[in-house]
């Protein structure tokens, strides 16, 4: 196995719970869109590009004929499965793989969601091609990922507090970044737009099991980087901030 991979399985595998169980994963405006996508699909298939712990899946499966829930972690995959059947999501199946090379055929799907999960992707570039191959032709795509702001002070201290939090960490890629990606890759931005999320410290690191020399990394570099990164990320006393968060819709 690759070695960004493993780092992958390592750092999800044991906190595959955490993530069911997390309300900044389980709860968000872009859920309502995303059901308002596949409504009236009922014969739709979709696609949870890097389920994770399933919440993309557990939304939008009583709307449609079928999710695929797919993950580079067999745990966070497991996770999925039992809630799923807990829930009485019968049309619920697990996948197991890389983002980068989709074991399904061209144009297996009417929808492709992913949130949260690019940021861990060893190629982009790779992965959203993927995507184009799997869509149907007129399928849509929607990606939710946190999102770095451009400007180079703001995106160096953001990567640098989100690979010392998760080693898996790959990058927070801007808007310009990602309409560029998708557009390279073969699909047509419908549209894109920006939201704020909010993140309390302590159970963003408890999270990942950040181990405590890092934890007082983060709360370092908080306190050394100037006002004009604390205030954009709305850097709070106890380590608390805010970031970008972009939804993008394209299609084949």
């Amino acid at each position: 196995m690759a070695g960004h991979e493993q780092v992958v399985q390592r750092q999800f595998g044991e906190q595959a719970s955490a993530y069911l169980n997390s309300s900044v994963h389980a709860h968000g405006s872009e859920f309502a869109l995303l059901q308002a996508e596949v409504a009236g699909r009922r014969d739709a298939r979709v696609l949870d590009l890097g389920c994770g712990a399933g919440h993309v899946a557990f939304q939008v499966a009583p709307l449609v004929g079928e999710v695929v829930a797919y993950d580079l972690s067999a745990q966070m995959l497991e996770v999925v499965s039992r809630a799923a059947a807990e829930r009485g999501l019968s049309n619920v199946r697990t996948v197991h793989g890389a983002a980068e090379a989709l074991p399904f055929a061209e144009g297996e799907f009417d929808f492709v969601f992913s949130r949260y999960s690019a940021h861990h992707w060893s190629d982009l570039a790779v992965a959203l091609r993927e995507v184009r191959r799997v869509l149907k032709p007129g399928g849509v795509a929607a990606f939710i990922d946190v999102a770095s702001p451009g400007r180079p002070l703001l995106d160096t201290y953001l990567q640098s507090v989100e690979v010392l939090r998760d080693t898996s960490h790959v990058r927070d890629y801007s808007p310009a970044e990602w309409l560029h990606q998708v557009s390279e890759a073969g699909l047509q931005v419908r549209s894109h737009s920006r939201q704020r999320l909010h993140l309390e410290f302590g159970s963003w690191v408890d999270r990942m099991r950040t181990p405590q020399v890092l934890r007082e990394a983060i709360l370092a570099l908080q306190g050394a980087v100037g006002e004009e990164v604390r205030e954009y990320f709305e850097i709070t006393a106890d380590g608390s901030f805010s970031t970008d968060v972009l939804v993008l819709w394209a299609e084949r």
